[in-house]
């Protein structure tokens, strides 16, 4: 057959060169070619369906008559162009099918030459004399099935392919490589397409004898050895399975298939059997103990066969069903063995349990009786294997278990009903087992909700009081959210079904009544969510809880809003959610609702100026949700929107970002979608509709102009010197508005492409001259944006300008690009070299012509590749490389400085892999192996500078350099390279610039070279196939070589790392090889590798084996999942041997031993993510291991055993549960689940802890010190347990005797980690009696005791009361008991208790039941605690602080005994004082309203002697006791501060003074100078006007000054923005001095600008509450609003307060850049290539000069408008325009003569990616339009410059620097224009 390009040649010659066909066949014809052509050229899968679809939908407008006028050859030659196309596309399934439906279509035309060309097709692959090759096959695939007509053809050859087919697995089984591979898999999968879809043409073959087939006989015998294991690939195991149950199901006749089936059951047998299949039999020898030979038969026969055979009884006897007796036993035996496809074995469970639905009507009637009768044997094995492995840590096997818990209810249920079982006892006794689950559990929650069908909500609810509080807690973790959420939903739905079943019964209840039925029980909880302070509570409630309760009952909204207040806490978030997300599920209008229009818009506002972003982004997205996407935005949603977006665009929060863009990207989609259907409806519109045309119209043009609008938007901050949050925002509102409104469609994604005729729009926008998305300045904005220093940045920016841009740049740009790429290529900073990088990557895919160099370079020439351009620039870089290659061999110190390798290496990388080109376009073999030598030579030199001497690199060495061998290497060669040497006893502790440089161009470049390589050899390996391969054996086998070099001959981490990524590649691209060589590299490295492990070392190699594991967790990694991973397991039993292997006697301590290095080696394979549970078939051995390896006399052993341990656990427990309120210690696997699934750790677990246990034993006087290095991790694993799980079965019980005994030990740490350990180890039923067990042990006074045992008990008693009291809310009979012997014991408080740990203990159970204890117990407890507080103590005691500290905490939970100890504050021994203000600061104090005034005045009468005291510490903690009482509740914003009483008179000046002498002289440190700045400030917020001298307000503002700089400390920002709130806003309330409040308001515009978030959001917070204060409103609440928002504010005030007073002008321009642009240029052009690694960051990155320049200007613009009405304020203009007006004269004639060529140049460039420059340029524009309107409104200062000229001179500028890349402010263009601000 020809190839597709020849018929497409000949077939578009015959259609272009006849007449006779009509021009509308021809036509549709050419585009029916034009689509198929476009389909066979490109690469992407998705363009490929995309392109047929449309030729389908093409070739289907041409009818059957149409189509038999065209000649017959030319029909022949359409049929063999579609049947070439679907060979082409064999391996896309979808494709194929697309081409059959054309075949289809043509063979309505033609039947019997489709059918013959398909047929020829099929010939071609039978009649060879060649083996079947894997292409052979996965055509007969395509033909089987994804040809309609393919089929047909091979009923007539299936015969001939079974014969080739038999023939190959004899082949293909002797060889491992094959069976192991993909072609032992796909002829397997062609078997079972046979078997199924010939199914009437096999079944002659094997149930007729006389028919009987020799080649369905070979093909079964293959099956089934494949089947048992001579194959070890596990997917193909089970396709052949599969496939040999599809062939049974083939029988026509029902006793040979059961009988054949019955036969197959005896793949459980150890012993050599017989399989009788029909007319057929096999030999079957089992060749292993894996499973998968009963997984794969179980999996076959349940999906395959029909329900006769699965029901079919063994030898007549009718009670043996092979789905119940046969099957079942399997399907148990697979889920309870520990096998790695447990994932498959619980499938199979699932399956069975279906089929045993379908069949249930059936097995009744065979046999009589109930499936699942109470107390079954299959009921209670059903429960046995589905309950504890609902946990199980293998992926997807908990979905199964959920799923065949469901099964089990149904089926329970069913048969319940067929034999009339009213009681079904076993729902609830289910209900009560999952009841007594953890919260934490979330098999809890899962199984509830399949439970509630079968039991109704009230019971449920009624039962289990405490689900509502459950699930708000599920919804505050996050792996139980989900659960949580689905449980609501089950919850609601089926309270829905049962009120309207009810209703049917009775009266019929309207949506509102029924939605207050729902209210009644639900809607305190969703209150309760909805306004948590648990972000996570909140986010999960809206996102998860509102949608449903919505979707269920849609008139819900109502009485959720009832009762909402915009004003309290979370109200306003909650109003957002509620509102957006009844808009978003029902569609119906928000604003119809509760309240007035005019209230909702109010509330609106406020929820979208709030400085929550929670509550911005819910209001956002009530604006922006609708479930139509053509319900267009009203006008006044467009409107909030561009006031919305400008102020959000510098949020710091990544995650408001993403909403940000998705919300306005959906409000882009209503837009979009909204205007094209006004479109296609005016062009089929009649004329005579006049308003509503107009309408529509002016609908079209805002829908229009909004977008407009937003795509100029974020090229005004791109440019340099704007902050990263607003860069990073604006890119992406930017792609959002090219993805939306573009119709450039990406064949990456699935969904959100643009609709078919967006070019409709976009046309209708061009007309009126918008929506010029990629015009030349733009792009020069985004290329700017290519050398931003962030690389998020860049890399947004490059994929705009690939994405959307023109395919190529021109040529002025693509030159410019060059020579700087070329720059940045030689830049020594990491981060530059990544930024050319990526711009050659970008010119790489857009550049048309070839880089200068390559065309001028004689020496460089292009190979005929299909891309010869691309292939130059690559020429161009492997030159590049190599010349640094020569310059870092001649001189290693001038190619770390100006050619320092990686940037090339990593240019490389993203040229070739990064593009969507193939690597053969661009690569051939000679050039392939020129880079993989440079690869090599590059990474021996790099090496050798590290080792210091270059030929020792390239032999074999114990170890690699230690990092001190390497800094003297290095040191060496500068030394060397510099003609000198270090002079004698000169050792400098950093390392020099050179020593940097050189250190990070090796470890970087090795990086990049691993990273490289692997990449490269993986896209070669899967692009290419075996024969026309880049890569030899010998080529890969030198690349591994480079691997193992650096792996192992290099220390630094970076480097391991980095190359580690590329080795993993690497491994994996030769061990997916079908070449048997190929996989034999990575094997023989891994072989290499454990042998150096076990090789005895002569040298240290420390740093945890360096990159030794790294390398064999790298071959390891790369295996195949689907296969047995036959290296792990090797690995694994190598390194477990030699960690086991003794000791030698005469061991070195300073070296490596073998058996450290395996132990580091297998905590890198129980590390490594790329194994994931993989290893855990492992763990118990290496658990035993590392707890034994811990008693090791080597302390190199023990800590590599205690690192691996620690490991371990992680991986066995799995990640741990987090949520918002700190998480539980505890992970989600149960004690029962772990030993469920690690059955050989708990023996072992449990000797180590009767071990530890036996050795306390002993007389009571004796001493006992004996460690056991392996009890306290032992400890740790079992407190990380799941507690609160019941076992039934008590197998877990020998646990509590050894941890009850372990009380007593002498280590601490072990006490208190086995109190932990008992309660996770103890059921919830034991927990009293446990209780009453410890109790009944505590001694009396007279009683001699073990106080570490008493300590030890003490401790368990409270943990234990700890979990057990959670549950309980009255006091049980044991309860009282166990309180009564605490009563009894409380002598263990008092001082005849000598251990002060023990007394805390002690306390610590009291306080556990306080709620239960009666008062005169707790007077009396308490007044002995106040007892000891106040009496001296004689002697230093350990551990007397503590408990001083927590008899505190206990007494000041009363508020009788709070006061009473804070009353006698200033007779407190200093260390008890200090004790209460610790207390206080950690938050104690607030909580109670009457005793905060008490502590409140205690700290202000002795706040003097205090600030006098010597001790820092306790004057930090006492000033921050006293700032956390007076400010109170300020803090949360919705009151103001508390009226205290003041100091008196004189002690507050004094106290002020003493704190602003502190702060003055920065006496103290940043944290207790925040102190006291803020207590000094809470303090003059106290005292009015005429009580202080104005210098004290004087001195307070100076100081504000001083610390508000970016260059102090955080701490001292955040407490000048604290001091603002708490002293600025009383101070400018009530001031008569406008100097104060122009200093504070000056104060808050740096903080609003400062770099923390933190800070600004407290500055912001001062602009809230002087914004409140000054509306007079009431003192109830404070409305805080964003940022964005409190800046004009406090200029607004600023201005209308302060616009005629001294200084209002200077704190106007004291935020404006300079405009010397002269400096500027000058520095620019003095900048050269740099030489150091590093460059000094800004103090305030977050501060943007061109931004604060459009804030200013409509200000400034005020004052010169205001200018007559103040002859002060006219002053300060004139000085200030005569003073400047020279300067922006002289800085816009510098503007005119840059002059911007028409062509880019390297200059201007430079210019554009200046930071200062566009700062520069917006100072002067600002100062210009100031200047500017001066001259217009004030005739003092006309002489300085004729207005109009400095008018025509701004627009000149403008007009000039705009079509060049750079963008200014709207408000700064408006004000050129001569537009007055608004």
């Amino acid at each position: 057959m020809l190839s597709f390009e020849d018929l497409m040649t000949s077939l578009q010659d015959c259609v272009i060169t006849e007449d006779e066909e009509s021009e509308n066949v021809s036509q549709t014809l050419r585009l029916f070619f034009d689509k198929l052509s476009e389909s066979s050229r490109s690469s992407v899968k998705r363009c490929k369906e995309r392109c047929l679809e449309e030729a389908v939908q093409l070739l289907r407008q041409l009818s059957e008559a149409q189509l038999r006028v065209l000649e017959e050859s030319r029909l022949l030659l359409l049929v063999r162009l579609l049947i070439s196309m679907q060979l082409q596309m064999v391996n896309i399934s979808t494709a194929c099918r697309k081409v059959d439906q054309m075949l289809q279509h043509l063979a309505k035309v033609n039947h019997p030459m489709v059918f013959r060309e398909t047929h020829h097709c099929l010939q071609s692959i039978v009649h060879t004399d060649q083996v079947l090759s894997f292409e052979d096959l996965q055509r007969a695939c395509m033909f089987l099935e994804d040809s309609t007509v393919g089929r047909e053809a091979w009923r007539e050859s299936f015969l001939s392919f079974l014969n080739k087919l038999s023939e190959l697995f004899p082949v293909v089984l002797q060889q491992e490589s094959l069976r192991d591979g993909p072609l032992c898999y796909i002829a397997v999968k062609v078997c079972l397409q046979v078997f199924q879809l010939l199914s009437s043409d096999v079944a002659p073959l094997v149930w007729d004898k006389e028919h009987m087939g020799p080649a369905v006989q070979k093909i079964l015998q293959a099956l089934m050895d494949i089947i048992l294991g001579q194959c070890c690939n596990r997917d193909t195991r089970l396709l052949a399975g599969t496939a040999v149950a599809m062939l049974i199901n083939t029988a026509s006749e029902s006793r040979a298939g059961e009988a054949a089936a019955w036969s197959l059951l005896q793949v459980s047998h150890l012993e050599p059997w017989l399989l009788t299949v029909g007319a057929l039999q096999a030999q079957c020898c089992p060749t292993g103990k894996d499973g998968v030979d009963r997984l794969a038969v179980s999996r076959g026969l349940l999906t395959c066969c029909r329900p006769h055979i699965l029901l079919s009884s063994h030898l007549d006897a009718t009670e043996m069903c092979l789905l119940l007796k046969g099957l079942f036993p399997l399907v148990y035996a697979l889920c309870e063995e520990k096998l790695d496809c447990h994932y498959f074995a619980f499938e199979a469970l699932t399956l069975w349990l279906k089929k045993v639905k379908e069949c249930l009507a059936d097995i009744w009637k065979m046999t009589g009786v109930r499936l699942l009768a109470v107390d079954s044997s299959l009921q209670q094995e059903l429960i046995h294997i589905i309950w504890p492995n609902a946990e199980s840590p293998v992926e997807g096997v908990s979905e199964f278990v959920r799923i065949a818990f469901c099964l089990l209810l149904d089926l329970y249920e069913m048969d319940c009903e067929q034999f009339c079982d009213t009681k079904k006892t076993l729902y609830f006794t289910l209900l009560q087992r999952i009841i007594k689950l953890p919260c934490e559990a979330k098999a809890k929650y899962h199984r509830l909700c399949a439970l509630l069908p079968y039991l109704g909500t009230d019971m449920v609810l009624d039962q289990y009081a405490e689900l509502p509080s459950h699930l708000l807690k599920c919804l505050s973790t996050n792996h139980l959210s989900p659960c949580g959420s689905e449980l609501y939903k089950c919850l609601i739905q089926q309270q829905r079904r049962e009120l309207c079943e009810g209703s049917q019964k009775s009266a019929s209840h309207t949506e509102l009544e029924l939605a207050n039925q729902w209210a009644r029980r639900w809607r305190p909880v969703l209150y309760k969510a909805l306004t948590s302070n648990v972000t996570l509570l909140q986010n999960n409630s809206s996102t998860h809880l509102l949608p449903c309760t919505f979707q269920v009952f849609p008139s819900a909204v109502d009485p959720l809003l009832a009762s909402l207040d915009s004003s309290a806490p979370g109200h306003l978030h909650a109003w957002a959610c509620i509102m957006s997300a009844y808009r978003a599920t029902t569609g119906g209008s928000p604003w119809v609702l509760q309240g007035s229009s005019t209230v909702q818009a109010q509330t609106l506002q406020l929820a979208l100026g709030s400085a929550d972003d929670k509550v911005r982004l819910a209001a956002l997205n009530l604006l922006c949700c609708s479930p139509k996407t053509k319900d267009t935005p009203t006008t006044e949603e467009m409107s909030i929107m561009r006031l919305f977006i400008p102020q959000n665009l510098n949020c710091e929060s990544s995650p408001f970002r993403q909403h940000f863009q998705a919300g306005v990207k959906r409000f882009l989609v209503r837009i979009r979608d909204g205007c094209l259907a006004l479109v296609r409806g005016q062009k089929g519109k009649k004329k005579g509709d006049g308003k509503n045309s107009e309408r529509e119209q002016d609908i079209l043009e805002q829908g229009i102009g909004f977008v407009e609008w937003l795509g100029q938007i974020p090229y005004s901050y791109l440019a340099p010197g704007h902050s990263y949050q607003r860069k990073k925002t604006a890119l992406l509102l930017l792609s959002a508005v090219l993805e939306t409104c573009t119709d450039t469609w990406r064949p990456d994604k699935k969904k959100g492409q643009p609709p078919a005729n967006m070019g409709s729009l976009i046309n209708c926008a061009r007309q009126r001259a918008q929506w010029d998305f990629v015009c030349r300045t733009k792009q020069l904005v985004l290329i700017s944006c290519l050398e931003d220093s962030t690389n998020e940045i860049r890399e947004l920016s490059a994929g705009l300008l690939l994405r959307f841009f023109p395919p190529s740049f021109p040529d002025d740009i693509a030159a410019v690009l060059l020579t700087r790429t070329k720059q940045l290529l030689c830049s020594p900073r990491v981060q530059e070299a990544q930024m050319g990088a990526l711009m050659m990557k970008v010119l790489f895919q857009k550049s048309q012509d070839q880089p200068e160099d390559c065309r001028l370079s004689s020496n460089i020439t292009v190979s005929g590749g299909s891309h010869p351009k691309a292939s130059c620039m690559v020429r161009f870089l492997v030159k590049e490389l190599e010349e640094h290659y020569l310059t870092a061999k001649a001189d290693m110190m001038l190619a770390a400085r100006t050619k320092p390798i990686h940037a090339v290496l990593s240019a490389l990388q993203r040229c070739f892999l990064e593009a969507p080109s193939r690597v053969s376009d661009t690569l051939d073999h000679s050039l392939t192996i020129e880079v993989l030598v440079l690869l090599e030579s590059m990474s021996l030199l790099l090496l050798g500078v590290l080792y210091g001497d270059r030929d020792a690199c390239a032999t074999e060495k114990d170890a690699p350099p230690s990092f001190c061998d390497m800094g003297n290497a290095i040191s060496s060669l500068i030394a060397q390279e510099s003609g000198g040497g270090r002079g004698d006893g000169e050792e400098c502790v950093l390392l020099s610039e050179e020593h940097s440089l050189v250190l990070t161009c090796c470890w970087v470049s090795l990086k990049e070279i691993g990273i490289f390589l692997g990449s490269l050899v993986e896209k070669i390996l899967t692009e290419s196939k075996s024969s026309k391969c880049l890569l030899t054996k010998e080529d890969l086998t030198r690349a591994s070589k480079v691997f193992e070099n650096i792996l192992l001959k290099c220390r630094h981490w970076g480097a391991v790392e980095g190359c580690c990524a590329g080795f993993t590649k690497f491994c994996a691209s030769l061990l997916s090889s079908n070449d048997p060589e190929l996989r034999d590299i990575p094997a023989h490295m891994l072989k290499q590798g454990l042998q150096v492990v076990r090789s005895p070392r002569s040298t240290s190699v420390t740093r945890r084996a360096a990159g030794l594991p790294m390398l064999i967790l790298c071959v390891v990694s790369a295996e195949e999942a689907s296969k047995a991973r036959p290296l792990l397991a090797h690995s694994m039993q190598i390194l477990l041997e030699t960690a086991k292997t003794p000791l030698p006697e005469d061991w070195d301590q300073t070296l490596d031993l073998p058996q450290v290095c395996a132990v580091h080696t297998l905590q890198a394979l129980v590390r490594g993510s790329g194994l994931g549970v993989a290893v855990l078939q492992f763990a118990p051995a290496v658990a035993m291991l590392s707890l034994t390896l811990l008693s090791s006399p080597c302390w190199a052993m023990r800590n590599a055993a205690l690192q691996l341990y620690s490991s371990l656990c992680s991986r066995m427990l799995g990640q741990r549960p987090s949520s918002e309120e700190g998480g539980p210690t505890q992970h989600c696997m149960s004690p029962l689940s772990f030993f469920f699934h690690y059955p050989g750790l708990q023996l072992f677990l449990l000797g180590e802890l009767r071990g530890a246990a036996q050795d306390l034993q002993g007389p009571p006087n004796e001493a006992k010190l004996h460690l056991q290095p392996s009890l306290f991790p032992v400890l740790t694993l079992l407190a990380q347990l799941q507690p609160g799980v019941q076992d039934l079965t008590e197998t877990l019980s020998d646990f509590l005797p050894p941890l009850l005994q372990l009380s007593a030990s002498p280590i601490y740490s072990v006490r208190v980690m086995a109190s932990k350990a008992l309660v996770a180890m103890t059921p919830p039923s034991e927990y009293m009696n446990i209780l009453i067990k410890l109790t009944a042990q505590l001694p009396s006074p007279q009683e001699r005791c073990c106080h570490n045992r008493l300590h030890g008990q003490l401790l368990q008693i409270k943990a234990t009361l700890k979990r057990a009291l959670c549950m309980a809310s009255a006091p049980s009979a044991d309860l009282c008991e166990v309180l009564r012997r605490v009563d009894t014991s409380m002598w263990l408080v008092t001082e005849t208790q000598r251990c002060p740990l023990v007394r805390a203990a002690y306390l610590g159970v009291a306080d556990s039941l306080r709620r239960f204890c009666c008062e005169t117990y707790l007077s009396k407890l308490s007044d002995t605690l106040v007892h000891d507080l106040q009496t001296p103590q004689q002697e230093l005691q350990v551990g007397l602080p503590s408990f001083h500290q927590q008899a505190i905490h206990f007494l000041c939970a009363d508020l009788k005994w709070a006061c009473q100890i804070w009353d006698n504050f200033s007779v407190a021994s200093p260390d008890l004082r200090l004790s209460l203000v610790t207390w206080v600061v950690d938050g104690r104090g607030s909580q109670q309203t009457g005793l905060k005034e008490v502590i409140q005045w205690v700290l202000q009468s002795n706040l003097r002697e205090a600030l006098l005291s010597h001790s820092v510490e306790y004057r930090r903690t006492y000033l921050a006791a006293l700032v956390a009482v007076m400010a109170g509740d300020y803090t949360t914003l919705h009151q103001h501060l508390p009226q205290s009483t003041p100091l008196e008179e004189p002690i507050l000046p004094e106290c002020l003074d003493l704190l602003l002498g502190d702060l003055e002289d920065q006496r103290g440190g940043p944290e207790f100078l925040s102190q006291a700045l803020y207590a000094a400030s809470l303090l003059l917020s106290q005292c009015s006007d005429s009580s202080l001298k104005i210098s004290v307000f004087q001195r307070w503002c100076r100081v504000l000054e001083c610390h508000r700089s970016p260059d102090a400390p955080e701490v001292l920002r955040m407490a000048c923005a604290e001091a603002l709130c708490v002293a600025g806003v009383p101070l400018m309330s009530c001031s008569t001095l406008p100097a104060i409040m122009i200093r504070s308001i000056n104060t808050g515009l740096y903080l609003l600008q400062d770099q923390s978030q933190q800070v600004r959001m407290k500055a912001a917070c001062f602009t809230s509450l002087l914004h409140h204060a000054r509306k007079g409103e009431s003192q109830r609440s404070v409305y805080l609003m964003q940022v964005n928002q409190a800046l004009p504010l406090l200029l607004d005030l600023l201005l209308e307060e302060c616009w005629d007073t001294p200084g209002t002008l200077e704190v106007l321009l004291c935020h404006l850049p300079q405009p010397d642009l002269r400096s500027v240029l000058r520095e620019a052009s003095e900048t050269t290539g740099c030489s150091s690694l590093y460059e000094q960051d800004e103090a305030n990155v977050f501060a943007e000069p061109s931004v604060m320049c459009a804030h200013v200007l409509p200000y400034l613009l005020q004052m010169a408008e205001k200018s007559s009405e103040s002859s002060a304020v006219a002053q300060s203009l004139i000085a200030w325009a005569e003073e400047s007006a020279a300067q922006v004269l002289d800085s816009l004639r510098v503007c005119k003569e840059l002059q911007p060529a028409e062509t880019l140049t390297t200059a201007w460039l430079a210019l554009l990616m200046d930071p200062r420059f566009h700062g520069t340029l917006c100072g002067l524009f600002t100062r210009a339009a100031f200047l500017l309107r001066l001259l217009k409104t004030s005739d003092d200062v006309r002489d300085l410059c004729d207005p109009s000229a400095l008018h025509m001179s701004l627009q000149e500028v403008c007009n000039l620097l705009s079509p060049n890349g750079v963008h200014f402010p709207s408000a700064v263009t408006a004000a050129v224009a001569g537009e007055l601000p608004q």
